[in-house]
């Protein structure tokens, strides 16, 4: 689902299309399952969330921080509290053809964690902000391998340069004329 051509910059990749970091094992409940069979399908697949469905159709989403701040901070019971009470709706989603930047700006404008792909009428995976920023890592590390292996490179931030005015002269000058002067200077 992704570019034929791995990114291998930051700007590379939020140009690539959402399958360069696109997760296609998505988790899918019906929105009458509790939360407590929810959590155990998520610590089992090690995801972040759940897409909760009614009837075959997404509906909605319920993420670890939901269970967190729905559930448990207000000592609800989660094998009696089902998807549906509890679920974000609706699912922000993109299509496959969005890069990585679009779904980044959705997941902003919306300040969401992840976002569902589909195309047409079926689910494609989800994206989410964690995969993105982890593939941002392995790319900014790999320049660095690069700077490291001895690649000339040039990093220049520009922020950092401080111009310093040389008064040196200046000093060598003014020591010249006070020489020559008929004052006599007394350091005291």
């Amino acid at each position: 689902m992704g570019d034929s051509v791995p990114a291998t910059t930051l700007a590379s990749l939020l140009s690539s299309l959402v399958g360069v970091v696109l997760k296609p094992d998505v988790l899918i409940l019906e929105s009458d399952a509790n939360v407590d069979d929810a959590t155990e399908l998520m610590k089992k697949k090690n995801s972040r969330s759940v897409l909760v469905s009614r009837l075959g159709e997404v509906v909605g989403i319920v993420s670890k921080t939901d269970i967190l701040f729905k559930v448990m901070s207000q000592g609800r019971n989660p094998s009696k509290v089902k998807l549906r009470e509890i679920m974000t709706c609706p699912v922000l989603a993109v299509g496959p053809k969005a890069t990585v930047k679009e779904a980044l700006s959705v997941m902003d404008k919306h300040n969401v964690r992840q976002i569902m792909v589909h195309a047409y009428a079926a689910v494609v995976g989800t994206v989410t902000r964690d995969d993105i920023f982890q593939k941002m890592e392995m790319i900014s590390s790999s320049s660095e391998d690069t700077i490291l292996q001895g690649t000339p490179v040039c990093l220049i931030d520009s922020k950092a340069i401080a111009y310093i005015k040389d008064e040196s002269k200046i000093k060598l000058k003014l020591n010249k004329n006070i020489e020559n002067s008929p004052v006599t200077v007394i350091n005291a």
